[in-house]
């Protein structure tokens, strides 16, 4: 497993991108397991999901410095969590790569998303008509992709089921970069707003966002 991209966001937030080119067993090596998360393991499929999930919890215990048992339970939502340390965390994975977001100053979120013509066919379940309207025709799947990351990670951030990307989040109008920040309103029991950082990595889109 090699280290890609590694960024520190400020002192108390980073996140780090890894390229999976291990077998399960060699990333398996590399870990401790309780008996949750051995079930857990144990209850997948081989093939990439377990790769991913194993990629996860080694690059988590590469940015905690660490070769001991780090404890990282999910919460009822599925979020997950680390009850010995002060980090709140979030991870993503798409294809060949895994990765985490770390941060100290609250909430997080990210995602990492693989950029293919098929978001086209699926724009509709996830922006609205006044979202798509600002899409720019010379990038216009790349910031599609954009803000799918951006909603993907917002949804992470705070944490409950049942929020739509559709009715519950919406986007302000941006001119999309290589790399760039959006806003992004959510309206569940209040409004909040948060902006979003984008940018491409390669063939993928990134996107996080920290409270």
């Amino acid at each position: 497993m090699s280290l890609v991209y590694l960024r520190e966001l400020d002192s108390e937030t980073k996140f780090a991108i890894w390229k999976i080119e291990e077998t399960a067993d060699e990333l398996l090596s590399e870990l401790q397991l309780n008996e949750v998360e051995q079930a857990k393991l144990d209850s997948m499929n081989r093939g990439k999901r377990i790769l991913h999930w194993l990629a996860t919890r080694v690059l988590l215990r590469q940015l905690l410095k660490t070769d001991k048992f780090i404890n990282c339970p999910s919460d009822e939502n599925g979020k997950p969590y680390l009850p010995d340390f002060d980090y709140k965390i979030s991870l993503t994975h798409s294809y060949e790569y895994a990765g985490l977001l770390m941060s100290t100053k609250g909430e997080c979120g990210i995602d990492i998303e693989i950029v293919k013509e098929k978001v086209l066919k699926i724009k509709e379940k996830f922006l609205k008509p006044e979202e798509l309207v600002f899409m720019q025709e010379d990038n216009y799947v790349k910031q599609l992709y954009a803000c799918w990351c951006a909603k993907e990670a917002v949804y992470k951030l705070q944490g409950n089921r049942g929020v739509s990307f559709l009715q519950d989040m919406t986007i302000r109008p941006f001119t999309y970069q290589k790399q760039g920040v959006l806003q992004l309103d959510l309206q569940t029991s209040s409004l909040r707003t948060f902006e979003v950082h984008y940018e491409e990595f390669g063939e993928y889109m990134l996107g996080y966002v920290v409270e």
